[in-house]
């Protein structure tokens, strides 16, 4: 079964509160996914690091209700924390 994009939204909200989060479904199909993610949890963090939060923080999900997510992962820029 497909992960809503609600259900996507929510688990990244819990793990990186305050962030600014943008999820675009690529295919329309609820399992191709394509999340945008400034939080201040990856300043100073390599992008694979970045990269290595978001899957943690769906639990599990990413290869099962979640099939493919393209990640942009960035903190905030300086002055906008």
């Amino acid at each position: 079964m497909p992960m809503p994009v609600e259900s996507l939204h929510a688990h990244l909200a819990e793990a990186f509160p305050g962030a600014e989060i943008v999820i675009d479904d690529l295919a329309g199909d609820g399992d191709h996914y394509r999340a945008r993610i400034v939080s201040t949890a990856f300043a100073g963090l390599p992008r694979v690091r970045q990269h290595q939060l978001v899957y943690a923080a769906l639990k599990g999900k990413m290869g099962g209700e979640l099939h493919a997510l393209a990640l942009e992962t960035a903190a905030p820029a300086a002055g906008d924390a």
